[in-house]
């Protein structure tokens, strides 16, 4: 007689909800993409659903990616033996479980009070490899350290936006790494700020309210630079929500906010945000630069185009991050998945991460069969984050990973070897997706 085997994995995980069903309970957070969106939505301020579930223009982007995904069908293969699977991966020198990472979102704290400091114990729980936000709620330091109090090696990325200050890009390159991150990951696509219609028409932008530049009042060449801010630029009408404004963004300073409003150090240092933000005049020949101030690898994220792939090839960074941005910087944009083939092609020898519409294990699937390294999660897991927390987190990752892991097996593949190999393979059908 053979003894069953203990379910672990996807078949635990589905298991588990329904056992939990028997007695009537639920999951808190949707297994289904459109249900887990919905339920954030209504968890969520007007503000901060606009702000982390739009994207730029019409949003055509956005539904270019999702129909980018429709237009490739899985082919499953039968009699494969995958009573045993892996799903893991090697990245930049590190054995992952999963072949996932969490790409950087920006003010985390509209979805949840705990913001950055959740996300990073979720992904540390599960060693999933932490992009941290340039644009964080949270300093990288405080997201390092609440990962290492979960598991001490927990992977973690710092994302870089190139400021006009070289200064405050060497501080925050230099405290990336002084806090155990892997890899630099330098956004090629926001040097200037996308047309994001629904931010627009709320009339709200986070920053000015203090809210996601952690990064930048915890360091100290931008804090050490608030002497020497511009005071230009259009002011607001001063009425009681203007007075409620400056407050709220005293309150986002570090120390006391009294001093901080009184002194006038927290609306300085919005506006010396706003001024050095980002530098619209980067070009190839600043990775040198870059390049002599770490030695962490660096990669590239927002490439599109195989021409780009191939000089970042030529100007010797380590990875390439296939993206749109979830769609919130160019209206109109080619989707994702499909400048993926053209990526790997044009650089064979370095990691490749798709990132933009990943929105179940289907889609991880299709990425990895057609070239992808690894995927690149966003939006999901900050939705997750809105509805619990880092349990919400944790649920979302959890799963993605099980769902990956049946379509994975139920396609015929026992790893994602397998799926690179075309033992199963993809089919186009133009007709799908619209």
């Amino acid at each position: 007689m053979t003894t069953p085997k203990t379910q672990t994995g996807a078949l635990a995980r589905q298991q588990a909800i329904y056992s939990a069903g028997m007695s009537g309970s639920r999951p808190t957070v949707p297994t289904d993409y459109a249900a887990l969106e919905a339920a954030a939505e209504k968890a969520m301020s007007e503000e901060a659903y606009a702000y982390i579930a739009g994207g730029a223009g019409r949003e055509s982007t956005m539904s270019a990616n999702r129909r980018a995904f429709e237009r490739w069908r899985i082919v499953p293969r039968m009699l494969r033996n995958v009573e045993e699977r892996d799903t893991s991966i090697e990245l930049f020198g590190r054995r992952l479980d999963t072949p996932f990472v969490l790409c950087p979102i920006g003010v985390l704290e509209m979805a949840h009070d705990e913001a950055d400091i959740a996300v990073a114990r979720a992904a540390a729980a599960r060693g999933t490899p932490m992009l941290f936000s340039n644009q964080a709620s949270r300093s990288m330091e405080e997201c390092a350290a609440a990962m290492q109090r979960v598991r001490n090696d927990a992977p973690r990325w710092f994302q870089l936006y190139w400021s006009k200050s070289d200064a405050l890009v060497e501080s925050l390159v230099s405290r990336a790494e002084a806090c155990g991150c892997e890899a630099i990951v330098v956004t090629l696509d926001t040097t200037l700020l996308g047309w994001r219609s629904r931010d627009l028409d709320l009339a709200h932008l986070p920053f000015l309210l203090g809210q996601g530049i952690a990064q930048y009042t915890s360091d100290p060449v931008f804090r050490a630079s608030l002497s020497e801010v511009p005071d230009d630029g259009p002011r607001p009408k001063i009425n009681t929500r203007t007075l409620r404004n400056v407050i709220a963004a005293a309150r986002h300073y570090p120390g006391s906010s009294l001093r901080a409003l009184t002194s006038g150090q927290a609306l300085a240092a919005v506006r010396q945000f706003i001024a050095t933000y980002s530098r619209p005049n980067i070009t190839w020949a600043d990775l040198a630069w870059l390049r002599e101030r770490t030695t962490r690898p660096i990669v590239l994220k927002g490439i599109l185009d195989g021409d780009d792939a191939r000089l970042a090839v030529e100007h010797g960074v380590d990875g390439l991050i296939v993206s749109n941005h979830g769609g919130r910087q160019v209206d109109g944009a080619r989707a994702s998945l499909d400048a993926l083939p053209e990526i790997v092609a044009a650089a064979p020898d370095l990691p490749v991460i798709l990132d933009s519409g990943i929105r179940g294990g289907a889609d991880v699937f299709k990425a990895l069969a057609l070239g992808a390294s690894a995927v690149g999660i966003g939006r999901p897991y900050a939705y997750g984050l809105a509805l619990d927390g880092e349990a919400g987190v944790g649920e979302v990752l959890d799963n993605l990973a099980a769902d990956f892991e049946l379509t994975m097996a139920l396609a015929g593949c026992s790893d994602i070897a397998t799926i690179r190999a075309g033992a199963t393979r993809l089919v186009r059908d133009e007709h799908a997706g619209g």
